[in-house]
């Protein structure tokens, strides 16, 4: 679910070879085969085993289509390739789907929300218990990722900003081993190495994701095009994601083949759901896409963005990309509208209208 500064390099870079295709007609129109990209990370484990389970099939075959689900090991590469036009739906992050495809002039649906973060994102200082305490050290994490993002937060929660410290860019792979560094004394992640980290006893966790609940969500998206022309492929989207979820109980198949494919045991897949606010009941998902935080949210994120300069290279202000909600409101520039937000699907499952 996450990504470094090399990753976004690479993002800018096939967006700018792709952007041309990618907003090209050839998506727009009534089709039978579709593909959807996602990766490992606990709140997307359930593609997997719908595709591997036959869920998938048999959601498709109800709406007589074919839909092929591809599990990538580089996250940022699916996006490209779903930017690229490669494939019709991929599963990211908010801040993602804004910064990458939206900003390459893609535009972009969320039609499942599928949960926030809620505890897996976290700033752990060592030997210090108090987030103010950051104030003038270097902070290792990976640069204008969700930590990122994370960090920000963080700060503003206690009058710091970015100014105040210094980021030290760092690979998640070796964010463990750079902790157990002298040098380091400072560090923002997300789980499982969060988890390993706090096993060291002078790790203190002075700040997390659970304290600004609903602004990392983690979503299903849809090429707009694709959409218009498709909706029985969200209505299939919708089905085989809540049929899924249902199965996810304790001493299930289901939840162990997740955990095996995540690279954990079942205890660890429950300490990762345990801080991940999944949205199993779609009624609750509408109520999350339909609610005013959202708004809120995305204004925050843009903000971000625009700073980090991930907006687009033309990009003058946090508006410069309209985001649009199930309620038809915009914020941003209402004539570049590159980023949706639709709970109609969602509203069908919450209504069995499926």
């Amino acid at each position: 679910m996450r990504f470094s500064v090399k990753q976004i390099l690479k993002a800018a870079i096939g967006l700018a070879a792709v952007t041309g295709f990618a907003l090209s007609p050839a998506n727009a129109a009534e089709k039978k085969d579709f593909k959807v990209a996602w990766s490992i990370y606990v709140g997307w484990m359930p593609w997997g085993y719908a595709a591997d389970s036959g869920i998938v099939k048999k959601w498709a075959d109800k709406y007589g289509i074919n839909i092929e689900v591809k599990q990538f090991n580089d996250y940022v590469e699916s996006i490209n390739q779903y930017t690229a036009g490669s494939f019709d739906a991929v599963t990211v992050t908010n801040m993602d789907a804004l910064s990458i495809p939206a900003a390459g002039g893609v535009d972009t649906t969320a039609v499942i929300v599928g949960d926030f973060s809620n505890g897996n994102d976290a700033v752990i200082l060592k030997n210090k218990d108090k987030l103010a305490d950051i104030k003038g050290q270097n902070v290792n994490l990976v640069e204008f990722s969700v930590s990122h993002y994370l960090l920000a937060r963080g700060l503003e929660s206690v009058g710091l900003a970015e100014k105040d410290l210094k980021v030290v860019n760092t690979s998640d792979a070796d964010m463990a081993a750079a902790y157990k560094t002298p040098d380091v004394t400072s560090v923002v992640t997300w789980k499982p190495i969060v988890s390993t980290i706090l096993e060291s006893p002078d790790a203190k966790k002075v700040f997390d994701s659970s304290q600004i609940p609903g602004e990392i969500i983690d979503l299903m998206v849809v090429n707009t095009a694709v959409l218009k022309d498709n909706p029985k492929f969200a209505k299939a989207l919708a089905g085989i994601w809540y049929e899924t979820l249902a199965t996810l109980k304790d001493g299930t198949a289901s939840k162990e083949a997740m955990a095996k494919a995540s690279g954990t045991d079942v205890k660890g897949f429950d300490e990762q759901l345990a801080t991940t606010k999944l949205f199993s009941d779609p009624k609750d998902a509408v109520a999350f896409a339909t609610g005013k935080d959202l708004k809120t949210t995305t204004e925050r994120v843009s903000k971000f963005l625009f700073e980090k300069s991930l907006l687009g290279k033309d990009a003058k202000s946090d508006g410069a990309i309209g985001v649009e909600f199930p309620d038809k409101t915009v914020f941003g520039d209402k004539a570049n509208v590159k980023f949706r937000y639709d709970a109609t699907f969602m509203k069908e499952a919450e209504d069995g209208k499926l």
